[in-house]
Formats: structure tokens, sequence, C-alpha cells
């Protein structure tokens, strides 16, 4: 794993992200980031990355099929005249 870096909020809430670490991540200029909020602060890393994580965390969920579930459900609610 990596080190700590300091960085400091500048003009406009721009953050500049320390030259070895860029370097170690690949990120060049236009890359995309994502700013990830968590109990333990925050996460940057690259938005194909934020993608997998967020993937790896849904494999085998079946949450479409609890939504469709849910939905039915208010559904059939409402026609039987409850709110």
């Amino acid at each position: 794993m990596g080190g700590s870096y300091f960085m400091t909020v500048g003009n406009k809430g721009r953050v500049v992200l320390p030259a070895d670490l860029r370097a170690r991540f690949g990120w060049e200029e236009g890359v995309t980031l994502i700013a990830v909020e968590t109990d333990n602060g925050v996460n940057v890393m690259e938005r194909s990355e934020a993608l997998k994580l967020i993937r790896a965390e849904l494999a085998g969920s079946h949450i479409l099929e609890e939504l469709f579930a849910e939905r039915r459900a208010e559904s059939a609610r409402e026609d039987a005249g409850e709110s």
C-alpha cells in the first residue's frame, strides 16, 4: 500500500495531487477522478476503478428483482385502494 500525502485546498477548492502519486497511478491531465466519502474519510479513485468496485459489491445481488417485487407490491396496494 502507499503512503501519506499532504495537500492543500486552494483557490476555488482546487487540490493539487502530488506528482509521485499521479505517476504511480498513471493519472494524467484529463483523467476523471471520483471522490467517494466513507465513514473513514474520502477515497479518491479513477472513474473506471469506482465502476469496478460498484460491480464487485453488486455481484450476486438480486437488486433488480427486489426492486421489481417492491414495485409490484406497491402497484397491487394502489390497485386495492391502499396508500
